[in-house]
């Protein structure tokens, strides 16, 4: 795309999201190929010519007028991980305020669940759960496992540990795969 449309911010955008995603890729899993949470990850395992691939395409896009674009707001939010040393140093006010502006781009009750883990992690699990509170009721969420997943995360930062045990029960329950499922249950477990 970036070599039929050079001057389109969209198609950098869409090249930076790709390759700085795709940089976490040797992170994500344990030896058993369970998922490690991004907070958890060791990120001397981030493939960081690919974080330097991401970081040049995000900033052509922006050269070429790109902010605001769809693309280029989540390949921001993603160079926000990309550029912190540490789980700690990551920027969350910035990616919340991203997703914010995100969200008014293209509203999706997936982009405010993660727009509620970002205000969740700049202010706390209180802010983040009355977030999720308020879009329980989306019908595209219903049957998501991560809404129930990021509930019971809040509910435990919070100490309230017997609903948060019977959120990720619950988030289990609807996940797809075996892996989300054991990640589910073994947070539950933390929880009793």
């Amino acid at each position: 795309l970036v070599s039929i449309a050079p001057r389109e911010p969209e198609a950098h955008g869409l090249l930076s999201l790709m390759e700085l995603n795709a940089s976490r890729a040797a992170a994500r899993t344990d030896a058993e190929g369970e998922p490690i949470l991004l907070l958890e990850q060791d990120r001397k395992r981030w493939d960081f010519l690919q974080i330097r691939r991401g970081l040049q395409a995000l900033g052509r896009a922006q050269r070429l007028g790109g902010e605001g674009g769809f693309y280029v707001l989540q390949a921001e939010i993603i160079a926000c991980h990309a550029r912190a040393d540490t789980a700690e140093a990551t920027d969350w006010p910035r990616i919340a305020a991203l997703y914010q502006k995100l969200s008014a781009r293209a509203r999706s009750p997936v982009i405010e669940l993660n727009r509620a883990v970002a205000v969740g992690m700049a202010e706390g699990p209180q802010a983040g759960l009355a977030i999720v509170e308020c879009i329980a009721h989306e019908p595209a969420l219903q049957n998501y496992h991560l809404l129930a997943g990021v509930r019971g995360d809040f509910l435990q930062k919070l100490g309230r540990h017997d609903e948060a045990r019977a959120a990720f029960e619950s988030a289990a329950a609807l996940a797809g795969n075996l892996c989300d499922r054991n990640l589910m249950l073994r947070r539950a477990r933390e929880n009793l």
